[in-house]
């Protein structure tokens, strides 16, 4: 039987919530795609454990080699630190990993088309999030008219069901999914556990407060949420 959709799925809190809604609507095959980052081998077991505690079966890993090999990003590039949320300035923050969000719904539309599936989720937020331009509805819209010029039907259709969220309703929608928050990863730096610092762990730690939930991962420091 083909899959109704693939979900891209990085591990973190957003995508895990997004594989959810995809597992429940369409029946999904997950896409995860290893670049180089920092927490590579930590975001690819956190996608195994999530696919494995929402019964997808259909999973496919692959490697980008190209945003490590361009660098340009704190998350890519050993010589930039990654910094703490409160150091991050105005403008497009050094977390930004350059048009990459193009290169996964690239790779998400092959094999969509492969598997004749109809649709391709992404876990992409505008609200609360770092401001990476990769993530603006305008940004979809635009992909899916390249693919339906590009493709053979072009009938493929990439969603984004949380872009225009807040975190906080985010967390609540997956409570409601049941969505495995306790397995998925989000932290930029570290593989054990998360910093509590970086831009990702704060929106994260808030999110949940302003949820009224805990979250389940371990962190070295719980910063100020409110």
């Amino acid at each position: 039987m083909r899959e109704g959709s693939v979900v891209l799925l990085s591990g973190g809190m957003d995508s895990c919530v997004c594989a959810a809604l995809a597992a429940r609507d369409w029946g999904a095959a997950a896409l995860h795609i290893s670049y180089g980052q920092r927490t590579e081998a930590r975001e690819q077991r956190a996608f195994l454990a999530i696919c494995e505690r929402l019964g997808i079966v259909e999973r496919l890993i692959v490697r980008n080699e190209v945003l490590r090999a361009v660098g340009g990003s704190a998350l890519t590039d050993p010589n930039i630190a990654v910094p703490a949320s409160g150091q991050v300035g105005p403008g497009i923050p050094i977390t930004y990993v350059p048009f990459r969000n193009a290169h996964f719904l690239a790779a998400a539309v092959s094999w969509a088309e492969v598997l004749m599936a109809s649709k391709v989720y992404i876990g992409a937020v505008e609200q609360d999030s770092s401001g990476y331009p990769d993530c603006r509805p305008a940004y979809y819209q635009a992909f899916n008219e390249v693919v339906k010029s590009g493709t053979k039907d072009g009938k493929i259709q990439i969603v984004t069901p949380l872009i225009g969220l807040r975190k906080s309703e985010i967390v609540r929608l997956g409570l409601e999914l049941g969505a495995p928050f306790d397995l998925t990863w989000s932290c930029y730096s570290h593989a054990d556990r998360a910093c509590g610092v970086c831009d990702s762990c704060v929106l994260r730690l808030r999110a949940f407060h302003e949820a009224g939930a805990t979250d389940p991962i371990p962190y070295d420091v719980v910063t100020d949420r409110a």
